[in-house]
């Protein structure tokens, strides 16, 4: 009798004892229970500013990693199953992550491709002519619009987040980025008109070429990806160009070996500068880029003094 009123109690503080984990878990904070999965540093950077502390946020792609190529563990690519709201960038930039994403939208899992939200453009010259450029980010008014859209679709999708302090939040941002874009036009516009030309690694700063009236007359890697690769005659051609229009610097992205810019300045037989910019990628804390921000800001510093004669 006494073994089975022991027996009886020490189930009555089992079943007490998770009946108030039970209750601690009910309670817990949103940002515990949610979780949004961010493929790209870039937008990983301004979704936790637009979301804060409402929500676990897991960004796939490390710093200084190239968006084109990177891939993700098993481990990760199970969190695109569990998450509230997938974000990528869309367009065709995500290559080693593409399976991935589209696995998650066919699963039901609410996923937002930012890309096609901000009036993207397509590429207008060499191998990917006519495809979608992904690259939108090197234009702050663009970025201003995503800032919005991504704030929408965490209200809409991410369950627990306060929806007045993550349009707050967006309301901030928006304002940062506009008040970046009117700095970046007053150093851009310093510029001569005969030295606004950009030759980069790949086809990467079409978008900042319109907003700031530059011309792209090549890129080492006649392609929008980083994953192609430049025949001879490729380079013979852009170094001729090169020579031709008196291009004062090439742009190579950090993340990216400039082994072949450097070839290409060579071949031109010119003085050119091979100058590094965070084109695709952000940075680890401390090495000029670890914001969108400050990648934004290093950037147009960089090419204005390029270029600004």
């Amino acid at each position: 009798m006494r073994a089975a009123t022991g027996f009886r109690s020490r189930v009555a503080a089992l079943v007490t004892g998770l009946l108030a984990l039970l209750a601690i878990a009910g309670c817990a904070p949103a940002a515990e229970r949610v979780q949004v999965v961010v493929t790209t540093n870039v937008l990983g950077d301004i979704t936790r500013e637009i979301i804060g502390d409402q929500a676990r946020i897991s960004v796939l792609m490390k710093p200084n990693a190239d968006p084109h190529s990177f891939g993700v563990s098993a481990q990760q690519a199970a969190q695109f199953e569990r998450a509230d709201l997938v974000i990528a960038n869309g367009l065709g930039l995500e290559e080693g992550v593409a399976r991935n994403i589209d696995a998650a939208a066919q699963a039901g899992v609410p996923t937002l491709a930012v890309g096609e939200h901000v009036d993207p453009l397509r590429y207008a010259q060499d191998e990917s002519a006519g495809a979608p450029d992904p690259h939108f980010w090197t234009d702050p008014v663009r970025v201003a619009r995503a800032v919005d859209v991504i704030s929408r679709h965490v209200v809409e999708h991410v369950d627990g987040v306060d929806p007045a302090v993550v349009r707050a939040n967006a309301e901030r941002y928006r304002g940062e980025v506009e008040a970046l874009h009117a700095t970046i036009s007053e150093q851009f516009a310093a510029i001569p008109p005969e030295r606004r030309t950009l030759v980069t690694n790949h086809h990467v700063f079409g978008y900042l070429a319109q907003r700031y009236d530059f011309e792209v007359i090549g890129a080492v890697i006649p392609s929008g990806t980083t994953l192609a690769s430049p025949s001879a005659s490729d380079l013979a051609g852009l170094a001729e160009q090169i020579t031709t229009e008196g291009v004062p610097a090439i742009f190579a992205d950090t993340s990216q070996p400039d082994r072949l810019a450097r070839a290409l300045a060579e071949q031109a037989g010119v003085q050119v500068r091979i100058v590094p910019l965070f084109s695709e990628s952000l940075s680890r804390p401390g090495e000029g880029a670890a914001t969108y921000l400050e990648m934004t800001t290093h950037n147009a510093n960089a090419i204005a003094t390029a270029l600004g004669g």
